[in-house]
């Protein structure tokens, strides 16, 4: 068996290395709407000022809100009619950015429980995180592509073996190698640039905590959303089919990890601990808050009166 030449080494590695930057660029072009393309993505729906929906009129004011405590423009909110309790913040730069939240996350949490959840995705507003994020997917993106070219390698080989099995032709052996390879190589990328992205997502996430205590100055705030993931039955995982691919961009860990190395967040546990260090262990039992309409109001009318107040 022959060893590779240098030339053909170096052909190999610019053809794969070809594949990943188109890819990783397709990518990009498809989320080029930047915030809003994830959002979208996520099946998300954008709120609107007018609105009639006491969850969303709440949840408009508390953005606002938060906005103004970290100094950041006022970003669109999409609504995700989902149960389990999950927000994001998406987006290139600030002028493109977006919050995601879900129905769960609106409903089970109080008022000072949604402020440090907001408040924990304009740090990733405020500090460039967002950008992070979206390179990682489009890179992401670009080494999947290896893998599913050797995928279809391998399915022609298998084709064309059995349509010419009496014939002397080796090209379904060059061609099943070949995407044996690529399926290696792409799998094999992803694999280790999952690792590289759950890594510093989860140092992001610490981060994006301790600032949201400072933008809101309430601990009990964060930590309480934290707690009721942990006491909630739909926890924060979600249902949407891109839900994977945009793990890392989550409050709460969206998809289920069966490795610690592969968690895009910490554990809850150490999470709530970086924030009250004499925490008990005991998560908060989280049921859908069903308000009367007088109730929101009055949760409206105080957050207004905070607005003025900052203005």
């Amino acid at each position: 068996m022959h060893a590779l030449s240098p030339s053909a080494f170096l052909w190999i590695a610019v053809g794969v290395s070809g594949v990943v930057i188109l890819g990783s660029l397709f990518r990009f072009a498809q989320l080029r709407g930047g915030g809003k393309s994830v959002a979208e993505a996520m099946g998300g729906r954008l709120l609107t000022g007018n609105t009639q929906d006491a969850d969303e009129r709440k949840i408009l004011n508390v953005v606002e809100e938060m906005a103004i405590a970290s100094g950041t423009a006022v970003p669109p909110v999409y609504l995700i009619e989902e149960e389990s309790i999950n927000a994001f913040a998406a987006g290139y730069h600030p002028r493109d950015a977006v919050i995601g939240i879900t129905r769960g996350c609106i409903q089970s949490l109080s008022l000072d429980d949604l402020q440090g959840v907001l408040a924990h995705e304009f740090s990733h507003v405020f500090h460039g995180d967002m950008r992070i994020n979206m390179r990682l997917i489009s890179l992401l993106y670009g080494i999947l592509v290896i893998g599913l070219i050797g995928e279809f390698l391998i399915r022609i080989a298998g084709n064309r073996s059995v349509s010419r099995s009496n014939s002397k032709d080796n090209s379904p052996a060059a061609l099943l190698a070949l995407g044996v390879g690529l399926l290696v190589i792409g799998y094999t990328g992803i694999f280790f640039g999952n690792l590289i992205k759950s890594a510093v997502s989860r140092q992001r996430e610490f981060l994006a905590d301790a600032s949201a205590v400072q933008f809101t100055r309430n601990p009990e705030g964060i930590a309480g959303a934290l707690k009721k993931i942990g006491g909630s039955s739909y926890g924060s995982e979600l249902k949407n089919e891109h839900a994977a691919e945009f793990s890392h961009m989550y409050f709460g860990q969206g998809v289920k990890s069966f490795f610690n190395l592969m968690a895009t967040h910490p554990p809850l546990a150490d999470r709530i601990k970086r924030i009250q260090p004499n925490w008990n262990g005991e998560f908060s039992e989280s049921v859908y808050i069903r308000r009367k309409t007088s109730e929101v109001s009055e949760t409206d009318a105080a957050i207004k009166d905070e607005l003025d107040r900052q203005r």
